[in-house]
């Protein structure tokens, strides 16, 4: 799933060869042996500058994984710019790729942002969809505070990948990478350990130190890599975010499936305006439940038992078109309907996947922006929603005039390139609940896939702390996923020992990515830092809107509870909300 981060990276970067041991940095070893100290600047001694790190090499001993090793395609210095929660200080820009061992692979391109004034700190940003772009460095995180400066601009060294292949015009959509065995591997995962420990080591070379903590921080499929960071490789990070988090992205992908062949009847496509209307009705009839009419949904569960779009009406008028047949953009039809009724409902599989899967859940629909149309944001939920062409077969290209749901291109992709292998596979043939001779195969990518692990000792003894959000009107992840895969960590581990060292909050009136309702901001990483580092567990927490009712407040409420209004007070404010189990 794509995330706020990904922005297209175009260095010429040729293919080179398997980098032998003996061609490793000079004097890069000199520091490895120091940490620093977290939260301190950093002038150790040892140091490189921006300009020796130019044509560097990391030998592949020193990454975990099997690689060719990797280079630095090119290093140089970006001035400072910027003031205020913007502000930048001068840092060390690095663009590299590690070599695959198939010489029919992509390279992992990956880019490494080293602050002149070091924190003493890493952080990792994870990519979206299926990936194939390099996510700014530079950039804010998911849902990042708006009013304090960037990772990098806080004196981080940052960096990202590709995670193996570089997608063509359709971007994080693009799933053709599918057909190579390690460029599917390193796009499972094997690239976050990859792309860790070449920056890492070129980490060493230049400050002379190792970082005193690294952190990962992603959404959507970026989510789903920093469960994989915190259970694959517990030794590598000492806390991780996760937004959105798509960590069960084949039942995910079989979800995506059954909605593309709802959508894709006849009649069954509504169109932006028919789901500005359902979404009207759904919040004239929910806004309420939570005790405050301020255009949030936040008693969402009271939602979806008690909102019909069969039976809702707005301002009087039922939703449904009269008799249920088709009547324009003033109604809904049966068909249509139908449809939304598949997204808020459970995916029922006819076998168990290797993670012990054999559902994935419905959708919080009702009260979900699935792409009203507009301007700006509203542009981009427009893309991540139903998009503007109905899914068929084969499946619309997607454009510059338009596109299909951008889950039903997901989906179409991962039959074409990930399931069949044959370009040509018509998507329409395979029914994900009843596979056939397909079956195997799906399930063995569950197992690739997945972020499966659901015992994370390894990462809670080292002192790992997990932060995990998910807003309730996501039109891409359910929420109800991340429940159940919380759901799945209390199961293997027992709740007080999950609690002691993760938290999952579900933001009201978000979306995946952006929200229109409620567009959330909140300070993950300082959050992360104090639990991590000083051992200050997480404590009613704000979140702050920056679209709905921009500088708006809510707490963040740790799953089960959700705010429920007092009664009193501004609902432009966090303490007029309590987190509630009602």
């Amino acid at each position: 799933m794509p995330d706020q981060h990904s922005h297209r990276q175009r260095p010429h970067l040729g293919r080179f060869a398997a980098i032998a041991p003996g061609l490793a940095l000079l004097g890069a070893l000199a520091g490895c042996g120091t940490v620093a100290v977290p939260g301190q600047p950093y002038a150790g001694a040892h140091q490189k500058t921006c300009a020796d790190l130019n044509a560097m090499t990391v030998p592949a001993p020193s990454i975990g994984l099997p690689t060719g090793g990797a280079r630095v395609i090119r290093a140089e210095t970006v001035a400072a710019a910027g003031d205020g929660a913007k502000a930048i200080g001068a840092y060390c820009k690095v663009l590299g790729e590690i070599a695959p061992v198939d010489p029919a692979a992509p390279a992992i391109r990956f880019q490494l942002d080293l602050p002149a004034q070091w924190n003493g700190r890493a952080l990792m940003l994870g990519g979206g969809g299926y990936n194939g772009t390099i996510p700014d460095p530079a950039g804010n995180l998911p849902a990042g505070p708006i009013d304090r400066p960037t990772p990098l601009g806080r004196g981080y060294a940052t960096f990202s990948s590709d995670s193996g292949h570089q997608a063509n015009a359709t971007t994080s959509r693009d799933g053709s990478f599918g057909l190579n065995d390690e460029a599917l591997r390193n796009f499972a995962g094997d690239a976050i350990k990859k792309t860790h420990d070449a920056a890492l080591h070129l980490i060493a070379a230049r400050y002379g130190a190792k970082p005193g903590k690294t952190y990962f921080a992603g959404g959507s499929t970026g989510g789903r890599e920093a469960l994989l960071a915190a259970g694959n490789w517990p030794d590598d990070f000492n806390g991780v975010i996760a937004l959105y988090p798509a960590w069960n992205a084949v039942a995910l992908n079989l979800q995506f499936g059954r909605i593309t062949q709802a959508l894709a009847r006849p009649g069954a496509y509504p169109s932006p305006a028919q789901r500005k209307r359902l979404y009207d009705a759904a919040m004239a009839a929910c806004d309420g439940l939570d005790g405050a009419p301020d255009g949030v949904i936040s008693n969402v569960d009271a939602c979806n038992a008690a909102f019909d779009p069969a039976t809702a009406t707005l301002n009087g008028t039922p939703l449904r078109c009269p008799d249920g047949g088709h009547g324009g953009d003033n109604c809904l039809s049966d068909v249509e309907i139908d449809a939304f009724k598949v997204i808020s409902t459970p995916l029922q599989l006819g076998y168990t996947l290797a993670s012990g899967e054999s559902t994935y859940p419905g959708f919080n629909t009702w009260g979900t922006n699935w792409g009203t149309g507009g301007a700006g944001v509203q542009s981009t939920i427009l893309t991540l929603g139903l998009g503007t062409l109905q899914p068929a077969s084969p499946m619309p290209a997607v454009s510059a005039n338009g596109s299909p749901p951008y889950h039903s291109t997901f989906w179409d992709q991962w039959v074409r390139y990930f399931v069949t292998r044959d370009s040509g596979y018509d998507w329409a043939k395979l029914d994900g609940r009843h596979p056939g001779p397909w079956q195997a195969r799906i399930v063995q990518l569950n197992g690739l896939q997945n972020a499966n692990r659901t015992d994370l000792s390894a990462f809670q003894a080292r002192g790992g702390k997990i932060l995990i959000a998910h807003g309730t009107a996501d039109a891409l992840v359910s929420t109800q996923a991340t429940r159940q895969y919380m759901e799945r960590l209390r199961t293997a581990m027992g709740g007080n020992r999950v609690d002691s060292f993760v938290r999952y909050y579900e933001i009201a009136g978000y979306g995946h990515v952006f929200g229109t309702a409620f567009n959330a901001a909140w300070d993950s990483l300082a959050l992360l830092e104090n639990w991590v580092e000083w051992d200050i567990a997480p404590a009613d927490p704000i979140v702050t809107d920056t679209a709905g009712v921009p500088g708006r407040t809510r707490p963040l409420c740790t799953y089960p509870a959700w705010p429920q209004y007092k009664g009193r007070g501004s609902l432009d404010e966090a303490s007029s909300f309590r987190c509630t189990l009602q």
